[in-house]
């Protein structure tokens, strides 16, 4: 798989070792650890738990989420380390928008008592995201751009992801009272 994964390319070296890695498809031991930790976060999070009886399969994600008003935002966190790692690879913006849009539907359809849950179980926004993720990386061929570029991408998806997790806990505050008082009446 090559690499299109940047750390700090800024020197004629930098730009010889993407090249050769390019031409090779070498992977530098950094790249291949973080490649490795979001797919294993992004299989652990959506499909790690086959369902007996079935074929299908569910993952912490979902069970997490299953904990009232908290377990979805604890799973939008999670799910935000694979955009954050998806900022750092210098991803298209289209592409981190994509990715945002997957945890934020995946996290506030999610707040929605029983409803959410089995939608949760079903958009798999993790393995999405690694999909599109690793279409990146093996796909890119331009040469690295420069770091403020990549720290300002994370700081723009830390940014949409706190508002997601924001909105999140706005959502299942106002379904919380909107169910306790039906239940009250």
């Amino acid at each position: 798989m090559p690499s299109l994964w940047r750390a700090n390319h800024h020197t004629t070296a930098g730009d010889q070792a993407h090249v050769k890695q390019r031409e090779t498809g070498e992977v530098s031991t950094e790249l291949a650890r973080r490649a490795r930790r979001v797919r294993v976060l992004g299989q652990l999070l959506d499909n790690s738990i086959p369902i007996p009886g079935t074929s299908r399969r569910i993952g912490l994600d979902s069970v997490i989420g299953l904990i009232p008003g908290v377990g979805d935002m604890i799973g939008g966190v999670l799910s935000g380390y694979i955009v954050l790692e998806a900022a750092r690879a210098q991803v298209p913006t289209a592409t981190l928008v994509r990715m945002l849009a997957n945890v934020g539907i995946d996290t506030l359809v999610g707040v929605v008592p029983v409803l959410g849950d089995l939608f949760d179980a079903a958009w798999k926004a993790n393995v999405k995201n690694v999909v599109l993720l690793q279409g990146h990386l093996v796909a890119s061929e331009e040469p690295p751009r420069n770091r403020k570029s990549a720290v300002g991408a994370s700081l723009l998806a830390l940014a949409v992801l706190a508002l997601i997790v924001i909105g999140g806990i706005a959502v299942a505050i106002y379904v919380g009272r909107l169910l306790w008082g039906l239940s009250t009446q």
